[in-house]
Formats: structure tokens, C-alpha cells, sequence
């Protein structure tokens, strides 16, 4: 059974995502269950679509420490199917959306797996004065 695509293309919202999501080292996108998966090898680091009704989402998977605080803002949502796993969701369609806590929020959950490879790339790219970081 084909599942029925989550997206229209173009999307502004979903590429500003994408972006996002693909500028993490080695960072690939496949499409499963109708919706763009974001992977650090063949791990998904982020889902884009918790469910058909809320096809804007971001489904990431938080710090574990973090997670406490952040079910605690009524932003954040547990999703279908990931939410067992302790993931969270958050809607980025709203001209609200804060795009660094976004970020934040992406590069949290690629961390929960990625490789140490992929980690250590990451880490140069954010070192002081390295090209392109910034923290």
C-alpha cells in the first residue's frame, strides 16, 4: 500500500526545513509514508508531518533531559507512532515559528543519531572561528 503524499511541491515552510535538515553533515532526505524523513546514515533524525492533519509539523527526537521541559510548553506535541519512542513534534508553518529554535531543535535530534563521524564533522563546523560556525 502507497501511502498519499503529506506534501505539495513547492513548499515554502517545508523547504526552509529542508535546508535546515540537509545543511548537517552527510544529512540525506527519503520520502516514507507519504512524507520528506531527514537521515544521519540510515537513522531518522527528524520527520516532516506527525500526522495528515498536521502536515507542518517537525517530529524531532529530543535530548532526554531537555524532553521534561519541553512537553511543558503547549507547543510542543507527542506525535503518532514516534511519540511511544519519547519524540516530540512542533508546528512550523506559523509566521511565529522561531527558526533558531527550530535549528536548535534539529541538530539536538540529529545528535541522538548520528555517528561519530558525522558528529565529529559537525563539531569542526561549529568550532570557533571554523568556517561556517558560529558557536
Amino acid at each position: 500500500m502507497e501511502h498519499p503524499r503529506v506534501f505539495d511541491e513547492p513548499d515554502a515552510a517545508l523547504d526552509r526545513l529542508r535546508a535546515v535538515c540537509l545543511a548537517l553533515p552527510e544529512a540525506v532526505e527519503v520520502l516514507a509514508w507519504g512524507r520528506p524523513t531527514f537521515r544521519a546514515g540510515k537513522k531518522i533524525f527528524v520527520t516532516a508531518g506527525a500526522s495528515m492533519d498536521r502536515p507542518h509539523s517537525l517530529v524531532f527526537k529530543p535530548d532526554p533531559e531537555e524532553r521534561r521541559a519541553l512537553v511543558q510548553d503547549a507547543r510542543f506535541f507527542i506525535p503518532p507512532y514516534f511519540g511511544p519512542a519519547g519524540w516530540l513534534a512542533l508546528d512550523f508553518d506559523s509566521p511565529r515559528t522561531d527558526w533558531v529554535e527550530l535549528a536548535e531543535l534539529v541538530e539536538t535530534s540529529y545528535r541522538q543519531v548520528a555517528l561519530k563521524r558525522q558528529l565529529v564533522q559537525l563539531d569542526r563546523w561549529r568550532a570557533p572561528g571554523a568556517l561556517g560556525g558560529s558557536k
